[in-house]
């Protein structure tokens, strides 16, 4: 992944000649057909149309909306069991947040106190997102910050409709329906996650997912969901040789120890934060415009030193690439709703 704003001093490795990534499974093809995924009537009812689009937070934030409503209660209890099974508790615990590009022992480092907080088990897949294009959010400008609503031209898909940038007509390819949405900028991810009342989770939320280090006698914390040590076949990076996107359920061996899955590979993740790096000599990594930090890794992360808990990265704000999905977290004081799960 391209850090903006920083020069190398090492030399540049050369990669084998069948290296070079392609996003088959997002970009659009050359040889197969696109298949749309089939459009959706709204409900005209206000709450089954909040179940239709999976907005179940939204659903318990406005719960006394809902009182006098014949199946109220019913869908509010199945919002809760909906949001218990889409969503897992990270414990709070700690993050030692690297400050430059490279990990060492004598890295640049600030330690982050992490509160504890919900956190989605999957990525946002393609078929969810397609629900917020479907709703018209792209024209719904309560969603996106006043500095972006001259760039909302610009987010649309590969037939000029509003949408990730690999979609056509403003639908997703449904063979792709269970992979995580990508071609989002920060700003698509961040008013869906508005949109269905939760936010993208921060820099050290993300790591202490990531890494699992919870305030103990023994303080440690991995440098993978798993464990310490990389382990191709529990994530889909380069060196495991999928070469595209997977389903956000494939690789569950490779989950945090809370079910959270993909933290590593598929797609780099955004978080809420904008870049904070500095290189080893001390100086502000600066992007060309506006840039916000990313994740994990994705399936084309050629450098295994790149997808691990630890590193970190980013993107310009309104870059739209083939290998930058999302997912949503959740504060413990947004989610009245924790404990009523039976």
């Amino acid at each position: 992944m391209k850090l903006f704003g920083t020069k190398s001093k090492t030399k540049k490795r050369r990669r084998p000649a069948r290296s070079r990534p392609r996003a088959r499974d997002q970009a659009p093809r050359e040889v197969e057909a696109f298949i749309a995924a089939p459009h959706e009537d709204l409900d005209p009812d206000p709450l089954r149309r909040l179940v239709q689009q999976e907005r179940h937070n939204v659903i318990l934030l406005q719960r006394d909306r809902w009182e006098d409503h014949p199946q109220g209660e019913q869908i509010c209890r199945q919002a809760v069991e909906c949001l218990d099974r889409r969503m897992a508790l990270v414990p709070k615990g700690r993050a030692n947040l690297l400050r430059t590009l490279t990990e060492t022992p004598e890295a640049n480092a600030r330690e982050v106190e992490v509160e504890p907080f919900l956190l989605d088990i999957h990525a946002v897949t393609n078929a969810r997102f397609q629900k917020f294009v479907d709703a018209g959010a792209y024209d719904d400008l309560s969603l996106w910050p006043e500095s972006v609503w001259t760039h909302l031209i610009q987010m649309r898909d590969q037939t000029g409709k509003p949408g990730p940038r690999f979609w056509q007509g403003g639908r997703h390819d449904q063979r792709l329906r269970d992979h995580p949405v990508v071609g989002i900028s920060w700003y698509e991810a961040a008013a869906y996650a508005t949109w269905i009342g939760q936010r993208l989770p921060t820099d050290a939320e993300w790591q202490m997912a990531a890494s699992w280090r919870i305030r103990s006698e023994t303080d440690v914390f991995y440098r993978f969901p798993w464990g310490d040590a990389m382990d191709r076949r529990k994530c889909n990076i380069w060196a495991s040789g999928l070469h595209g996107t997977a389903p956000v359920n494939a690789y569950p061996e490779g989950a945090a120890p809370n079910g959270v899955s993909q933290l590593i590979g598929n797609v780099w993740e955004w978080v809420a934060c904008d870049l904070d790096l500095v290189t080893e000599e001390g100086v502000p990594v600066i992007a060309e415009m506006k840039a916000k930090g990313t994740r994990g890794g994705g399936f084309d992360t050629y450098f295994e030193s790149q997808a691990t808990s630890l590193f970190r990265t980013g993107h310009i704000a309104l870059a739209r690439t083939h290998n930058v999905g999302f997912r949503c977290g959740l504060s413990l004081s947004e989610a009245p709703w924790l404990g009523e799960a039976e």
